[in-house]
């Protein structure tokens, strides 16, 4: 894999001029439960980007019209925390995550909103009704590697969770903590005086090297002013080198 992508203030304002309709300084039918395949949607998105609550808004949406083997995830970068509104779900860790993506599909930079599902395909957030049809594809694809994973309260303020993979290969184990939901009133920035509406919000992740059998556990912390009925944990195994995505699963915390 060539080096990451090194973000700058300038590469920013670049990608910025070329992808307007992004984000302005950048850029009821159920699904069928019986279905084989899955999906990990994984949404890049920033509270500091005018053109990302629409992406938000989406994955509302459709979090609703597929309740079942459809993992949605949303990651808030930190590239455009700097423009007067920090998002307070943001972390460099994702900006990272969103470059090493960058990577893989040959893209000339990052943008927000962008949605990567299975790690074999991506798209610009917003476009509903793409995003929807890229999901039922995926749905019709078995998952090759196998997860069984439970969670269990350790303390107050940890969470243990326990997992088991089978098929797997050599690959990357990746379980997040997710909350559930959360709504901002941003003050500041590209969206000053809106209410924001997030669910599934990345508050951390764990990427634990795998072969392909393993068994053990890892330790959370849930988040401060959190509880344990606020947050739910995904897994999902990624090939090191393609990023595909061959297995997810989900655990509801204790």
């Amino acid at each position: 894999m060539k080096p990451i992508i090194t973000l700058s203030f300038a590469a920013v304002f670049t990608f910025a001029s070329l992808s307007f309709t992004f984000c302005s300084h950048n850029p009821e039918k159920k699904s069928n439960s019986s279905a084989a395949g899955f999906a990990v949607v994984e949404l890049f998105t920033s509270e500091g980007c005018s053109s990302c609550p629409p992406a938000d808004e989406a994955m509302i949406r459709l979090a609703k019209e597929f309740p079942e083997n459809v993992y949605f995830l949303g990651y808030h970068v930190d590239y455009w925390d700097y423009i007067g509104w920090k998002d307070p779900f943001s972390k460099a860790d994702y900006t990272e995550r969103q470059k090493q993506y960058s990577e893989t599909f040959k893209l000339s930079s990052i943008y927000t909103p962008q949605v990567v599902i299975n790690g074999r395909k991506e798209m610009v957030g917003s476009k509903e009704s793409q995003l929807r049809t890229a999901i039922q594809e995926e749905l019709k694809t078995a998952p090759v590697a196998q997860i069984e994973l439970t969670a269990k309260k350790k303390d107050e303020s940890t969470i243990e969770v326990s997992y088991k993979l089978v098929n797997a290969g050599k690959a990357n184990l990746n379980i997040a903590l997710i909350q559930l939901k959360a709504i901002t009133n941003v003050k500041r920035g590209e969206n000053k005086g809106h209410t924001l509406e997030h669910i599934n919000i990345v508050r951390d992740l764990k990427i634990i090297a795998v072969n392909k059998e393993a068994n053990a556990t890892a330790d959370f912390n849930i988040p401060s002013g959190l509880s344990l009925k606020d947050v739910k944990l995904i897994a999902f195994v990624q090939d090191k080198t393609s990023l595909k995505i061959t297995g997810a699963t989900e655990a509801p915390t204790p």
